[in-house]
């Protein structure tokens, strides 16, 4: 049981309890501002580490972007060499087989026995008087000796002229 307050004590009491009344507020006001502060440092730290990270991943996907754009590229050029080079070697084996074509179409002329017979003799000279020589498919001879072995054959001889000659020159004549 509570003991009442003498009369007067209401009035008495009454700057007391405005004076209480005045500092909680106070208190309660600095505690709100400094939770608004808190909040908006915090807020702010946010926003800050928020923009990092945007800014990295910003970064680290031009990177990527990048990289697959290399890779792309690369992709890309080795493409582009692997035709030129099938270009260039369908050329090559076109250029061969007409030179094969041509040196065969020999047969038919009639520069052709004394091409045979200047052929046979290379090839006896080459692996002796015991040579066997032989017609080569296509035209020209081949010969044999024991071990060794001549191949005068057209086509043998087109391709190994065709060799000597030097790549760039041979280029040149499908180069635009």
């Amino acid at each position: 049981m509570r003991t009442p307050l003498p009369a007067g004590a209401d009035a008495a009491l009454a700057p007391v309890r405005e004076r209480l009344l005045a500092d909680a507020r106070a208190d309660a006001e600095a505690l709100l501002a400094a939770a608004d502060a808190d909040a908006a440092a915090r807020r702010a730290a946010a926003e800050e580490q928020a923009a990092g990270i945007l800014a990295e991943a910003r970064r680290q996907g031009a990177a990527d972007a990048e990289a697959v754009r290399g890779a792309q590229l690369a992709r890309a050029a080795r493409a582009a060499r692997a035709r030129d080079l099938a270009a260039r070697r369908a050329c090559w084996e076109e250029l061969r087989r007409q030179v094969a074509d041509g040196a065969r179409a020999l047969q038919g002329t009639p520069a052709y026995p004394e091409l045979r017979r200047r052929l046979a003799a290379h090839a006896r000279q080459a692996l002796g008087p015991g040579a066997r020589i032989g017609e080569a498919p296509g035209g020209g001879v081949t010969g044999r000796a024991p071990g060794r072995r001549i191949d005068c054959s057209l086509t043998a001889l087109a391709s190994r002229t065709l060799d000597l000659v030097p790549a760039h020159e041979v280029e040149e004549l499908w180069a635009p």
